[in-house]
């Protein structure tokens, strides 16, 4: 088994295992023990510093993944690497701080109808600085292929600590006010742990080697990182803008319905992140060699393998959302057509694979900034158009169909520029598997009781969707592992 296997096994466990986690947070405490603001509040401030946070590092993530392998050798502590990664975050951090203090007039403007959280604004720079640090330190952990204690550390102690925390303030621990600040220092907390695994490991040197440095064309380095920041940045606003955007039209406590609803999905994409952790760093080295065969190895099976184990997952949360809103959120119930909405989405990325990667370890990677700033101009406008129309259902639908324009366009381009292709027959095969168990769900009976109808939908939609992958012949390659079969259906 592959590193790649190996490690995005590994990363796809502790991503489910976080995810039920955060499942447990968003979908049975949050809603039961914190009203509707408070869960609109805690939503706005991680959606806008998320954003801010995205340009703190000014490309050094990128960097790092794409550069890193022409510093890695251990006997110099890969020649103070480590050094010079942490300097670009705190000069992004004087950027962001400068611009949002120039610019707090209009941010109070904007959220008159959320002043809770422009209450909390001078909260957003520390969590801005936490959450940009903690991306460097996670890419170059990432980059020396150390992934499972960072997810282990993400995915379990930090969301669990954060239900704890929760939970606390429902029993009257603490204040309003108390509680949002130890939300943001649990962020702060894995930043701390996370170096630590990282000087455990590594033992990095904050001395880099300015001499090495200048024989590795750092003038083309900054230049692909200031570059991909922007594309970084109109990424995670393409994932946020929809929550930053409602909050100016909306209440806070639509915000909260809203926040709920559009974590649900999340559940789909896991074993993208997962792969794309690890073989991120396997596409960069791909392209240092011109390894196009390794690329559209990576490519083809990320893409067949996504979108199956993607359709399955959406068909789970839809033909279930209904019931699993009855059991822990009925308050919250009003967000069922934007979990669909935002699943449909979510699903589209994951059909395209690691195309994200591909274009942006490439010599091309500056044409993925350019569709990213359509893309991000595009996304304002869908927003704009839809949410005063739809409400919170019109900005799910913003995100959604701003997720099929940029992964359209960079399914074509890839296939234009580099010729590599990664759908066939099994695709049409999956997207039909998907529709056809998804409109069995309408031909099944409702049974009396919540868990009973989620236990009878999910048994039999998911041995129609199991059937349906062997007999279609999808993945034959992994039929050996099917009991009482033991061999591959050829």
């Amino acid at each position: 088994m592959g590193v790649i296997q190996r490690q995005g096994i590994k990363n796809v466990i502790l991503n489910y295992f976080g995810l039920f986690i955060g499942f447990v947070n968003v979908l049975i405490i949050q809603p039961n023990y914190l009203t509707k603001d408070e869960v609109g509040l805690l939503k706005i401030m991680f959606a806008f510093s998320s954003l801010m946070a995205t340009f703190l590092p000014m490309g050094m993530n990128s960097i790092t993944t794409k550069f890193f392998p022409q510093f890695r050798n251990q006997e110099t502590r890969h020649y103070g690497y480590f050094g010079l990664m942490l300097i670009f975050p705190l000069i992004g951090f004087l950027i962001i701080s400068a611009l949002l203090l120039i610019f707090k007039s209009y941010v109070f403007e904007y959220y008159e109808h959320s002043q809770l959280f422009t209450h909390y604004f001078y909260l957003l720079f520390p969590f801005i600085f936490i959450l940009g640090f903690l991306s460097v330190i996670h890419s170059y952990a990432f980059s020396l292929l150390k992934t499972t204690v960072p997810s282990f550390i993400n995915e379990f102690i930090i969301r669990s600590t954060l239900i704890g925390l929760t939970m606390a303030y429902y029993f009257k621990l603490f204040n309003l006010d108390t509680f949002i600040y130890l939300y943001v220092a649990v962020y702060g907390l894995q930043v701390i742990l996370v170096i630590i695994y990282v000087i455990w490991e590594e033992k990095p040197s904050l001395k880099f080697d300015l001499k090495y440095l200048k024989t590795q064309n750092p003038r083309a380095m900054m230049k692909y990182g200031f570059l991909l920041s922007f594309a970084a940045l109109t990424s995670m606003a393409l994932k946020s803008l929809d929550s930053i955007m409602l909050g100016h039209y909306v209440s806070l406590a639509v915000v909260g319905v809203f926040a709920i609803a559009v974590m649900i999905p999340t559940i789909i994409e896991a074993p993208l992140n997962a792969l794309d952790k690890i073989a991120a760093p396997r596409i960069s080295n791909a392209w240092l060699t011109n390894n196009m065969v390794e690329i559209q190895d990576i490519y083809y099976k990320s893409t067949k393998y996504l979108l199956l184990l993607g359709g399955l997952l959406f068909l789970g949360i839809n033909i279930n959302i209904q019931y699993l809103y009855q059991l822990t959120a009925k308050d919250y119930a009003s967000g069922v057509n934007v979990v669909l909405i935002i699943s449909i989405g979510t699903l589209i990325n994951m059909a395209t694979g690691l195309n994200d990667s591909i274009l942006s370890y490439s010599h091309k990677y500056i044409y993925l900034t350019y569709m990213l700033v359509l893309l991000f101009i595009l996304a304002i406008v869908n927003n704009i158009i839809f949410i005063p129309i739809w409400g919170m259902e019109g900005a799910a639908f913003a995100t959604c169909l701003s997720s099929f324009i940029y992964n359209t366009i960079k399914y074509f381009y890839i296939w234009r520029t580099f010729k590599l292709q990664p759908f066939d027959k099994n695709t049409l095969l999956t997207l039909l598997l998907i529709g056809a168990c998804f409109g069995l769900n309408y031909l099944l009976p409702v049974l009396h009781g919540a868990i009973l109808n989620i236990l009878f939908r999910s048994i039999i939609v998911t041995g129609v969707y199991g059937l349906g992958t062997y007999f279609l012949n999808i993945i034959p390659e992994y039929h050996y592992l099917i009991p009482f079969i033991g061999k591959k259906r050829e």
